[in-house]
């Protein structure tokens, strides 16, 4: 087997405008294996406690991952880190594409930025060159014209882009990095980072990829994707119909977010803006990331309205500026989302904010003289598209909503406090916690707030004891999980299955792998072709042992930054609204039970090696995994 590579990593000072590189040892790397591992070990070690997050003493590193680029699929994704303008705590992004893999293919495993620049700025990668140039040509624009810009100046059509648009500019506390103009390194807002920094893009010239140790042996693995997406119905359904197919199943069963959480059914709605309505309808083309046959991707188009350069809505986008809002209008979604991606935004936030202002706006929180006279109520969708231009440019209300729906809900006061529907600040994403009790027990102690791919969903414990599913569960200790139906209740066996799958998305996250290719369920590959793919991919001699260490290891520095930063068990809640019965539709009277609900998250903790009084990580469990030496970063 061969020994661990080294990391080349780029350490870019804006300040100084200097570029220079490093080399992080194999058997650190191997600690440290990519992705958010990685951007939290370069992080860590050079972030202060209290930093402002928009000041110039914030860091920000995107990583890839020693596996990245290999010939098979789901191997194309770039974590960002960062400290979070959202939520104070540890920002953590993923975005696919091609970016990611034309980075590793120029030799460079992560950059990071240190500073600020004094005029706006882009880094230049070709090779082992790299350098800083001045961005006042793009600056201000949005990402489509920023791309043409660029690739013009540089006279070059062989580069990936990643960047900021108008709202990263603005410093909006939910702007995204966008590359492809398409894909996001959404949440916890890295792309306002970038703009704080006066950092524009990050731009990579097509390089030569990496190649697999045992050659035949991942061309075998490859070669498996097509059939095993054929004979999966979750999968044929993700390609065919992309990660909105879903949707109306989730409205028959009372669980599709509608009206800001006051309710889970979209009767009316919610089979208008659905992944096979857009199949029939506006969708031009199912495009894909680097080397992958999923093909999940939508592309839509309208003409004179919505230009297919900017993808189409997502699932989470759908259920966001769709049921969130009350509109059923699929072009008008559509269009919203092309705007968020023009002005790089975070659709989940941005449309949570948005359905936290029209509730505001139906309750009286909010009045005409807010809005500057905009009819902020649910279901009206000729609101959206001046409403996303506010806050992008913070002009009116969007000065406000620009701040997210919890910082807008205490400058409010009063009863729009319980209308922010937030873990650690950041807005919920769409799978609702009464129906998935323990994916809401990662959203509550989830160091980045609430995210639906930081563990696998109580659903595929339905799935046939019998199936590939339960194979790949049972690699991962997971084995008397099992209910035949639907089950809201949490128990030890969901605390288990929450731990268990969350250290491996942890894993997924830094060896930067796709969670719809690479998981613990219906997914194309398991966790032990994982272990196969390191070892035929890379010569790692590794085991599942080893890489659900490194996933543990990244869990514990993502919450041992957060204790220092002040957060603890006091901020590992939900909403009120998550308690409360639900109304109307199928799911009337649902609600995830308080008791329940503490008692998970207490045992949580103690599977985890936290304290359970504070929910910080104990010495011992930092001194078990590797990580002794941030105790001297108190």
């Amino acid at each position: 087997m061969s020994p661990f590579p080294e990391a080349r990593v780029l350490d870019v000072d804006l300040s100084s405008g200097t570029v220079s590189a490093k080399t992080i040892p194999g058997e650190i790397y191997r600690l440290y294996p990519g992705g958010s591992a990685l951007g939290l070990y370069l992080f860590l070690n050079e972030i202060e406690a209290g930093v402002d997050p928009l000041s110039a003493n914030n860091v920000l590193v995107m990583a890839v991952s020693p596996i990245t680029g290999l010939p098979i699929s789901g191997l194309s994704r770039v974590n960002v880190t960062t400290k979070s303008p959202l939520t104070g705590a540890i920002a953590d992004s993923q975005a696919g594409g091609f970016f990611p893999v034309e980075l590793k293919a120029n030799g460079w495993e992560a950059v990071m930025f240190r500073g600020r620049a004094p005029d706006p700025v882009y880094l230049y990668i070709n090779g082992d060159q790299a350098e800083l140039r001045s961005a006042a040509s793009c600056w201000g624009k949005v990402t489509g014209e920023a791309e043409k810009t660029i690739r013009a100046e540089l006279d070059q059509k062989d580069v990936q882009i990643a960047q900021i648009g108008p709202a990263g500019e603005n410093m909006v506390r939910y702007a995204s990095i966008m590359n492809m103009c398409n894909r996001a390194n959404g949440r916890t807002g890295t792309g306002a980072v970038m703009g704080s920094k006066n950092l524009k893009a990050v731009v990579v010239k097509k390089g030569k990829k990496p190649k697999p140790v045992e050659q035949e042996r991942v061309k075998e693995l490859s070669s498996a994707a097509p059939e095993r997406i054929r004979n999966n119905s979750v999968l044929s359904n993700l390609a065919e119909n992309g990660t909105s197919g879903d949707l109306e199943s989730l409205n028959l069963v009372g669980y599709l977010v509608t009206r800001n959480w006051q309710s889970g059914w979209f009767p009316e709605g919610a089979n208008q803006i659905t992944g096979t309505t857009m199949t029939e309808s506006i969708l031009k083309k199912r495009d894909t990331c680097y080397g992958c046959v999923v093909r999940c991707k939508r592309v839509v188009e309208v003409p004179g309205v919505i230009d297919p350069l900017y993808g189409g809505p997502e699932f989470e986008t759908c259920a966001a500026i769709g049921s969130y809002c009350g509109i059923k209008n699929l072009e008008a979604i559509a269009q919203a989302n092309q705007l968020c991606n023009m002005y790089g935004l975070d659709t989940i936030s941005c449309g949570a904010t948005i359905s936290f202002a029209m509730e505001c706006f139906e309750k009286g929180l909010l009045t005409r003289d807010d809005t500057g006279g905009l009819e902020l109520t649910f279901g009206n969708e000729e609101v959206l598209p001046e409403i996303i231009e506010q806050i992008t440019f913070k002009k009116g209300l969007g000065a406000l909503l620009a701040e997210g729906s919890k910082i807008a809900s205490r400058k409010l006061g009063g009863e729009a406090l319980d209308l922010s529907i937030t873990a650690k600040g950041q807005e919920l994403p769409a799978h609702m916690p009464q129906q998935k009790p323990s994916l809401g027990l990662i959203y509550a102690v989830n160091s980045q707030g609430a995210d639906h791919q930081s563990s696998a969903h109580d659903t595929v414990l339905t799935a046939n004891p019998k199936s590939r599913t339960w194979v790949k569960l049972n690699q991962l200790g997971i084995w008397k999980g099992y209910r035949p139906d639907q089950d809201t209740g949490i128990d030890e066996e969901k605390v288990r299955f929450a731990f268990n799958s969350q250290c491996f998305y942890a894993l997924a996250d830094s060896l930067c792998l796709c969670h719809f290719v690479w998981g613990p369920a219906w997914h194309v590959y398991g966790p032990g072709e994982l272990v196969d793919l390191c070892r035929y991919g890379l010569g790692w001699d590794t085991s599942l042992f080893e890489l659900m260490l490194a996933g543990e290891r990244r869990i514990n520095m993502m919450r041992f930054f957060n204790a220092r930063e002040g957060f603890g068990k006091t901020d590992d809640i939900l909403p009120e609204r998550i308690f409360e019965a639900l109304p109307n539709g199928p799911s009337e009277g649902a609600a995830l039970d308080r008791e329940e609900f503490e008692s998970a998250r207490d045992l949580y903790y103690r599977f985890a090696g936290w304290d359970p009084e504070s929910g910080h990580p104990e010495e011992v469990t930092l001194k078990r995994l590797s990580l002794g030496w941030l105790l001297d970063k108190k």
